[in-house]
């Protein structure tokens, strides 16, 4: 399976390559006193809406990662598992740059001056110009492997974190940084952070063990501020094992803004109260409309997700809030009306009912398949107030 998904992915990114939006820039830094190559990624819809903003992800090793995570974050898009980004790639291998860029001192495992000077590249100028010039969402990513892997973590363990979600594929830890990321994600306070780490058995034993610890120390975290993955592939080849890093690393970091799947409604969902349940839905939507900058309308499983508490925990007393929620968020469907016409109608205030019911019919589009069954509210409806139909004794 997860072969056949790197094959997908190699398609995608095959058959796509005309229609990708991918751009070449050269960035003339100050901070590094020469300039840098970047890939750009753009999705098509940047051009479509003037005012949806998009999240951010950086790739380091752009010549190897940049690529592979465009293929797959065009895949989770198409699929509605993930919103669209864009994305930046800057090449580090034309010069093996990535030795001086990534580089550390061994007696404290903070970047040399060469690295503080790439550091700064990336959080002051690429930050500064990708807001100044794209309609950037408030959530970043940054994306590394071996070496840049753990040059990502500096923008973790500072006072301010520079991202909110870090992809760290095969990382080459410096010696003290399994202590700095366990030290800093337990004190976390604000903002979530997303952390992925993977492994593979072609790494060194030294790389292999430093990975072990840290994934030792990271998932004994227990503050909820740190979201926290790891993935052994422990039967894959190098390769393939870059590959479904990436894409079980977006399939976590974005799992929020996904429909609410099997897993989620049990573990956040089944056991609220109707109130509670409807807050869900709406907390969850606005969220991913402030982190992603997209104008997501809930959709449709998510609704009939929560229908079932609405009805079956409070005998409908909740479908009036329930309607009045949808017809807020997208007036122009139906299904609001339909809630609140249905809580009329078990009330038996039939009137109320059947403008509510009139009003979601005449919102379906000519030849909408749904139309005969909505009608039928209707015909139902008057069925009672004529006294031609009545409700069944209990």
């Amino acid at each position: 399976m997860k072969k056949i998904f790197l094959v997908i992915t190699i398609l995608i990114i095959s058959i796509n390559s005309r229609s990708q939006d991918i751009k070449s820039k050269i960035i003339k830094s100050s901070e590094l006193n020469n300039n840098r190559s970047l890939k750009i990624y753009i999705p098509p819809s940047y051009y479509l809406d003037s005012t949806r903003l998009y999240p951010l992800t950086i790739i380091l090793d752009a010549e190897i990662l940049f690529n592979v995570y465009v293929g797959n974050a065009i895949l989770f898009a198409k699929t509605d598992e993930a919103p669209e980004q864009i994305i930046v790639g800057i090449d580090q291998n034309q010069y093996d740059e990535r030795y001086e860029d990534c580089s550390y001192l061994k007696e404290n495992s903070l970047p040399t001056v060469q690295g503080e000077e790439f550091y700064r590249f990336v959080r002051r100028e690429l930050f500064n110009y990708f807001d100044k010039n794209y309609r950037i969402s408030p959530f970043k990513t940054i994306v590394g492997n071996t070496l840049t892997a753990n040059f990502t973590n500096y923008f973790l363990i500072e006072d301010y974190p520079g991202f909110n979600a870090y992809i760290n594929i095969n990382p080459y830890y410096a010696m003290d940084m399994p202590t700095m990321l366990q030290k800093k994600t337990a004190a976390l306070k604000d903002e979530n952070i997303y952390y992925y780490l993977s492994n593979n058995k072609y790494n060194s034993e030294k790389r292999q063990a430093a990975i072990t610890t840290t994934n030792t120390l990271l998932k004994a975290n227990e503050n909820p501020k740190f979201k926290y993955k790891f993935d052994a592939f422990e039967n894959s080849t190098e390769t393939a094992a870059i590959g479904q890093a990436i894409s079980s690393a977006i399939s976590f970091i974005f799992e929020m803004y996904s429909p609410i799947s099997k897993d989620e409604f049990a573990k956040n969902v089944k056991d609220l109260s109707p109130p509670d349940a409807i807050a869900y839905l709406e907390n969850k939507y606005v969220e991913i409309e402030y982190l992603f900058g997209s104008n997501l309308k809930i959709r449709e499983k998510d609704i009939f997700a929560i229908e079932g508490i609405i009805l079956d925990k409070e005998n409908g007393d909740y479908l009036k809030n329930f309607g009045e929620m949808i017809n807020k968020l997208y007036n122009e469907s139906p299904i609001g009306d339909f809630y609140i016409g249905r809580y009329y109608e078990t009330g038996n205030k039939l009137k109320q009912a059947l403008t509510y019911y009139k009003s979601g019919y005449m919102k379906l589009p000519e030849g909408d398949p749904n139309a005969d069954a909505y009608y039928e509210n209707i015909e139902r409806v008057l069925a009672k107030r004529d006294g031609i139909l009545t409700e069944p004794e209990n």
